[in-house]
């Protein structure tokens, strides 16, 4: 650290000592992040500006603090433009630290309580529920299951269930999961179709956000039910509608897998 050089009269009284400084070398090596890193973060407007001191770039606590808080937001999946918009809101006093980490908690928050895993062979019969030759092969040739060498990596337990009680009625799994592809994909568009209109709507003042914390918790049971009963309804209609045009009495049927 470089020392901020002071020079006190003897018997007088000395106030609080200055904030250290230090060189942008000393900052890296102390907040272990590369020198090309801080200057990058600068360029980007996430980091304030050094006191330059002659032809000496200095840099203080207020640094390290930001630096750490950078790798905090990093942590959590944000980008480095979204931090320097976050921390200049923060900075002029528009935003809170500590509510905002809640929000953002909220909205990290697990909808679906489905996590991948990796597990072993055995494992991985007992997940699926199963055991019978060529089970594994299936599974990961309709992609629900990565093979890495001993182990398998499941992308969604809870859609493994869904493919094995989809073949237990007949549907086999490939089927299975081209028809869960098929459904992530105009969930993606529908998620982020909402996602935009909230938006929208807060920016007009039609949606109060002061609590956005409390807003999110609320909005994760109740957006779920309310894509349970409308996909639900849809799903009735699409199925008589095919009933109604005699089209389900003409598909083939085959032998179920035993």
């Amino acid at each position: 650290m470089t020392a901020v050089a002071t020079m006190v009269e003897p018997g007088a009284v000395t106030s609080e000592p200055e904030s250290p400084a230090y060189t942008i070398d000393e900052l890296a090596a102390l907040a272990r992040v590369p020198s090309r890193t801080i200057r990058f973060y600068q360029s980007r407007g996430a980091l304030m500006a050094p006191e330059i001191r002659g032809r000496v770039a200095f840099y203080g606590r207020a640094h390290v603090e930001r630096l750490e808080l950078i790798a905090k937001l990093q942590d959590r999946g944000l980008r480095i433009d979204a931090i320097r918009d976050l921390v200049a809101s923060i900075d002029r006093g528009e935003v809170d630290l500590a509510e905002w980490l809640g929000v953002e908690s909220e909205v990290q928050a697990s909808w679906s309580n489905d996590q991948p895993r990796t597990v072993s062979e055995d494992e991985l019969y007992d997940m699926a529920g199963a055991r019978r030759h060529g089970l594994i092969g299936e599974l990961v040739r309709a992609k629900i299951v990565d093979r890495h060498g001993d182990t398998y990596f499941v992308r969604s337990p809870a859609l493994l269930a869904v493919a094995m009680k989809l073949e237990a009625a007949g549907i086999d799994l490939e089927t299975a999961s081209e028809a869960s592809a098929l459904v992530r994909k105009h969930m993606a568009r529908v998620a982020q179709d909402l996602v935009d209109f909230f938006v929208k709507r807060a920016e007009r003042g039609g949606l109060d956000v002061a609590d956005a914390g409390a807003l999110f918790q609320a909005l994760r049971p109740t957006g779920i039910e309310a894509v349970r009963v409308i996909f639900g309804r849809e799903m009735e209609r699409a199925l008589r509608k095919l009933l109604e045009s005699g089209k389900l009495a003409k598909l083939p049927k085959r032998r179920r897998k035993r």
